[in-house]
């Protein structure tokens, strides 16, 4: 069987070496880690990893458990995932949960069975109360809107302060019958929720009423389905004169619907998104959307995880992250 001194032998470099490779450890240089990589290669060499979990008890791998991988915010939140854990000297392994308790149930049941050192989840369809979630002292960080009590650490997306932000921006701008974009059920706790909070507060915090007639729910945070509300919009005749879009994606269909009917951004109606997705700077017009720091969420939730692989009895704590209002040319 082929071991790290043959790979080290076969590269001219140390054993020590070979294993800061192996865990693509920082401190080595390209060409040597080229050359380590080469001589794996070679050789054939295949970590052994029961024997190193039984050395170190650990695995050196985090899950990563998402609602969906074929977004853009998790996509952009996976691979800050995969940076910061990298910098701890970890590995990622993703799972696709549906956003649903079922999915999510068993990307933690896969984490305990495949010997994860700990668990970042996204949890969106989970019930905070559900007796199958029991933690058992296992490494989880959780991410999302669900309230869990203190019973994990959590980090959640600034969803209420942002989507008040985004409204207030448009009635600063001269906007009075502000439409929100929204998902299909106000009922819960969970994305939609939260940032429909954040529109009616800030309605209420420069002194406009709501009116239910211009909430336009979509079944899913999807483009044709933003598209398809800004189709609704116009065709209802109401006078609207803002649109808040639950996120940049759904606005990015409402973009679309909007020049459909001939509809202008910003010259009859002005728009803003939330989650900043890279795409929204490029968009003609760009975007204006609630930007929350997407690093410092996947720092935290990385720091969170490999602080309780360490200590399993360190209390919980709950962090929310900060954000900013991006203004661009759809609400100028």
């Amino acid at each position: 069987m082929v071991t790290m001194g043959d790979v080290a032998k076969l590269s001219g470099v140390s054993k020590m070496t070979v294993s800061n490779v192996i865990n693509d450890r920082a401190g080595v240089s390209d060409e040597v880690r080229r050359r380590v990589l080469e001589a794996i290669r070679q050789s054939g060499y295949r970590v052994n990893l029961s024997a190193r979990t039984l050395r170190s008890g650990r695995t050196g791998v985090i899950g990563l458990a998402v609602p969906e991988i074929d977004r853009p915010y998790f996509g952009q939140l996976a691979a800050h995932v995969i940076a910061e854990a990298r910098g701890r000297g970890f590995h990622v392994a993703i799972e696709q949960t549906g956003a649903a308790a079922a999915g999510e149930i068993d990307a933690i049941s896969h984490s305990y069975t495949m010997q994860f050192d700990g668990l970042i989840l996204s949890a969106v369809g989970i019930d905070p109360q559900d007796s199958r979630l029991t933690g058992g002292g296992y490494p989880i960080v959780m991410l999302g809107e669900q309230d869990f009590a203190a019973r994990f650490d959590h980090v959640a997306m600034p969803n209420e302060e942002g989507a008040k932000a985004a409204t207030t921006h448009l009635i600063d701008r001269g906007c009075r019958r502000i439409a929100m974009v929204t998902g299909d059920s106000l009922d819960g706790v969970n994305v939609v929720t939260r940032r429909h909070r954040g529109y009616l507060a800030g309605l209420a915090e420069r002194g406009l009423d709501p009116d239910p007639a211009l909430l336009f729910p979509v079944s899913g945070m999807t483009l044709e389905s933003g598209r398809e509300a800004a189709y609704r919009l116009v065709d209802s005749g109401r006078e609207v004169d803002g649109v808040v879009a639950v996120s940049d994606t759904v606005a990015q269909g409402v973009f679309r619907g909007l020049a459909d009917r001939g509809v202008r951004v910003p010259g009859d109606i002005r728009l803003v998104g939330y989650d900043d997705i890279p795409e929204a700077a490029y968009m003609v017009p760009s975007l204006s959307t609630v930007a929350p720091d997407h690093r410092w969420m996947a720092a935290k939730a990385v720091e969170l995880v490999t602080a309780r692989i360490q200590d399993p009895s360190r209390p919980a704590g709950e962090h929310t992250a900060p954000f900013e209002l991006m203004v661009r040319e759809s609400t100028r």
